[in-house]
């Protein structure tokens, strides 16, 4: 089962705003057709990135799926196409047991940059990520160094 959620209105307080307007406005992903791989993930607010600048931004989002799953976060290939915009770590690694963990429910966040030499806007509701669920193998000799970092959902 895969599945976005809301964050508690409790733990979006904590890490985004008091607003229950602005928490009910949280648009769960979509895909854009049903040939699309990715589920776009859409702004909270309206932003403006200054060129050279990097932002950390909340998605108001967690995320369930299976075990032996990864959550990838790419930037949609208009954004660094259109406006030179990248995601700080390239790819976010989102694992099955970030969901529910004990420090912040699994918040979903996402850090961009601007690359370009041009300030750029963006809406509230443009999807600026996307993220792929892909399953992910092990190998034969698999341990786990720290059994006790997140407790499974």
């Amino acid at each position: 089962m895969r599945d976005f959620v809301k964050i508690s209105f409790e733990q979006f307080k904590k890490d985004v705003s008091n607003s229950y307007e602005l928490y009910e406005s949280i648009k769960i992903p979509q895909r854009d057709s049903n040939a699309t791989a990715g589920y776009d993930i859409y702004l909270l607010n309206d932003i403006t990135l200054k060129s050279g600048e990097t932002i950390k931004l909340p998605t108001g989002l967690k995320c369930i799926f299976e075990k032996d799953e990864v959550l990838l976060l790419i930037v949609r290939s208009s954004m660094g196409f259109k406006y030179n915009i990248i995601l700080c770590n390239q790819v976010g690694v989102i694992d099955s047991d970030y969901y529910n963990n004990q420090d912040n429910e699994g918040h979903i966040w996402i850090k961009i940059q601007n690359e370009s030499t041009e300030d750029v806007k963006f809406n509230k509701g443009d999807a600026v990520v996307q993220g792929i669920f892909f399953k992910y193998l092990t190998t034969k000799s698999d341990t786990t160094l720290n059994q006790e970092r997140r407790s499974d959902y």
